[in-house]
C-alpha cells in the first residue's frame, strides 16, 4: 500500500459529513492500509478518510509509543464521554503550520465496525481518546479549529492563509 496526499483546506470535502461505510470489503481494507501508511508518513496519531479525499466514515488511530497498533474504525459513534478533560495541542496536515490546544473528554467509548465486519465497542483514554474524537470530528465535516471561539478560529485561519 502507499501514503496518499492530503487535500488542502478549505476544500469543501473537509467541511462535509462522510457517508456510511456499511459492509467491510477488501476495497475498504485497502483504503485502511493506505490510511495507516499515510498516518505513519506524517507522522501522526490518527487519520480520517476525508482528509485524503475519501468521503467514507473510516478512521485509523495509533497513539502507541512502539507504533504498529493502529485501530481501524468504520462508522464510529461515540457512546460515552467521560467528565474529566485532557488537553492536547491539535493540528491537521490539511492546514499545515497551525495548531491549537483543545480540551476534550479524557475517556470515551466508541462503537464501530472493525476489520472483520463485527460491530464492537471500545474504550479509549488520554491521547487515544483525543485522537478518536478528532477523527470523528473530521467524519462529521469539522476541523479542530471549529471547536475554538470565533476570534481564535479567525486568527488561526488568517495565519494559515499567509502560508
Amino acid at each position: 500500500m502507499s501514503a496518499r496526499p492530503f487535500i488542502p483546506w478549505p476544500d469543501k470535502r473537509l467541511q462535509t459529513a462522510a457517508a456510511p461505510v456499511g459492509e467491510i470489503t477488501d476495497e475498504i481494507r485497502a483504503i485502511w492500509d493506505d490510511m495507516v501508511d499515510t498516518m505513519e508518513a506524517m507522522p501522526g496519531y490518527g487519520l480520517a478518510a476525508p482528509q485524503i479525499g475519501v468521503m467514507l466514515r473510516l478512521a485509523v488511530v495509533d497513539c502507541s509509543k512502539e507504533r504498529g497498533q493502529a485501530v481501524r474504525l468504520a462508522d464510529p459513534e461515540i457512546t460515552m464521554l467521560g467528565e474529566e478533560l485532557f488537553d492536547w495541542e491539535e493540528a491537521s496536515p490539511n492546514v499545515p503550520g497551525i495548531s491549537a490546544k483543545l480540551s476534550r473528554p479524557s475517556r470515551v467509548a466508541v462503537a464501530y465496525t472493525d476489520e472483520s465486519g463485527a460491530r464492537v465497542e471500545k474504550k479509549f483514554e488520554g491521547l487515544w481518546a483525543t485522537s478518536v474524537q478528532h477523527q470523528i470530528d473530521h467524519l462529521e465535516g469539522r476541523m479542530f479549529f471549529d471547536r475554538l471561539s470565533r476570534v481564535k478560529r479567525q486568527m488561526l485561519l488568517k495565519k494559515a492563509a499567509k502560508r
